[in-house]
């Protein structure tokens, strides 16, 4: 039997029930041979009242879900439709995860913790429903080094072993299975108001937008409820893209059904990290135009956004809305000057555009890589930083000059390290090798541990949002 949560800030909600029965449909997660506890993110929990679990009543909730007392008394598989690579598709759905419970953080805020590989639904088509224990990993990874970089991102909350042996085309197999359980800001995603524009459900689609003006936003609706909603998602998105550029982020698949209404980043399937400051790099191997590659996520993530202002439009004229996607390119610049002065250090500048056009240059005319970059600049320090002296990077040495750094920009001691914590492709695969062969968690256990000393390096976040 499992435990009730006890810490006085455990609220759970039900809020989905506004829009049930027409978004989702009750279902039962798989019975796993085994739950075997491999990742519990009590930092994550913490926010929502759950650190007090015992590992037994974590299993019960996580790997058996047992329902939350107070929350969703069943699992609900999300309905919705998406591009999929400018492809749309009206035949998706959860079809391996599963909406489990709703909450509420110390600020408030609805949260919800979705699951990865969690069994079929009727969205499954013609998959197994489960997740590898590798892409359980690769989430972690993806996660942790995103949230310490200062992209509003899902968090990892849990990954249990479930004993099975999965087949994947598209890496050794057979390998190991685990469900993964992640806390996130909704799992209302663009392709959810899609569904309801594709069925002529003008009703879903004002409910839809009242929830996540409502609940989501917390914001009561105005004369345009449309048109203040797509605002919102504009200004969530620009953001977005721009975290994804100054962290050196590649997510890989930026569907419109992978893009959530509150803009915040999740479902990490071949995600990357660029090394180089290569607008090309790609993440995913069957990406083969090269569609979602590093210097297109901000164009792919504003088409996204106007699929939601397509699909808006039964509820108000095309000028509101027209007028609100056109704030993206601008509100994009703003967000990529405003998070690159974050990373280094500096308080930001009206010269800000300049300097991030003659960082941009010299990393790509020298190779230098971006962590590498960011780590030796940290607060703008003067004079410059030895490897520095090229031509390529004489710009730059003369804007950086002009801003200030923040208040203990290098004080922590992170900054003093040889080299800069990274997260590339060959650590991740060593890091699973471990796993994979010696069923070692050590060096995943090591990382997280770097990760976040490397977020407590940069000081408070990047957005007001948490």
């Amino acid at each position: 039997m499992s435990q009730t949560p006890q810490p006085a800030y455990y609220r759970p909600a039900t809020e989905i029930d506004a829009l049930m029965p027409d978004i989702a449909d009750p279902v039962a997660a798989a019975d796993f041979p085994q739950t075997i506890l491999r990742y519990r993110n009590d930092r994550a929990a913490a926010e929502v009242g759950l650190e007090a679990l015992s590992d037994a009543a974590w299993i019960a909730h996580f790997g058996r879900f047992a329902p939350l007392e107070g929350s969703l008394p069943q699992p609900l598989a999300l309905r919705y439709h998406g591009h999929q690579f400018r492809h749309y598709n009206p035949d998706i759905g959860d079809g391996r995860g599963l909406l489990f419970a709703q909450l509420r953080d110390r600020r408030d805020r609805l949260l919800d913790l979705g699951t990865k590989g969690s069994g079929q639904t009727p969205y499954s088509r013609f998959g197994d429903g489960r997740l590898t224990l590798k892409g359980g990993v690769r989430e972690i990874l993806a996660t942790e080094m995103l949230e310490a970089l200062g992209v509003d991102t899902s968090r990892t909350l849990s990954i249990i072993e479930t004993g099975e042996a999965l087949e994947r085309n598209d890496e050794p197999s057979p390998t190991r299975a685990a469900v993964m359980v992640r806390l996130s800001h909704s799992h209302i995603r663009i392709g959810t108001f899609q569904r309801a524009a594709f069925l002529d459900d003008t009703a879903l689609l004002e409910r839809l937008t009242d929830y996540a003006l409502t609940r989501l936003y917390g914001e009561a609706p105005g004369d345009n409820p449309a048109a203040q909603l797509l605002g919102r998602v504009v200004e969530r998105t620009a953001d977005l893209a721009a975290s994804y550029m100054v962290a050196g982020f590649v997510h890989g698949v930026l569907n419109s059904d992978n893009i959530n209404i509150t803009g915040e980043s999740f479902d990490y399937g071949p995600w990357r990290f660029t090394p180089l400051w290569d607008p090309g790099f790609t993440a995913a191997y069957f990406d083969h135009a090269g569609l979602y590659a590093f210097g297109r996520q901000a164009e792919a993530i504003h088409w996204d956004v106007a699929q939601l202002a397509v699909s808006l439009r039964p509820l108000t004229d095309a000028e509101p809305l027209i007028a609100q996607l056109e704030r993206f390119p601008a509100l994009y610049g703003a967000a990529v000057q405003r998070r690159f002065c974050w990373r280094l250090g500096v308080e930001p500048g009206t010269q800000a555009g300049p300097m991030v056009e003659a960082a941009v240059r010299g990393m790509t005319a020298t190779d230098t890589p971006i962590d590498r970059f960011f780590h030796d600049w940290r607060g703008g320090i003067a004079p410059p930083p030895s490897g520095y002296e090229d031509d390529a990077w004489h710009a730059f040495r003369e804007a950086i000059a002009g801003f200030q750094p923040v208040p203990q920009a290098r004080d922590h001691a992170y900054w003093d390290d040889a080299a800069p914590c990274s997260m590339h492709i060959e650590e991740v695969e060593a890091i699973w090798s471990a796993i994979d062969q010696d069923d070692d968690w050590t060096p995943l256990h090591a990382k997280v541990a770097a990760i976040r000393r490397m977020g407590a390096a940069h000081g408070g976040a990047a957005t007001s949002r948490r």
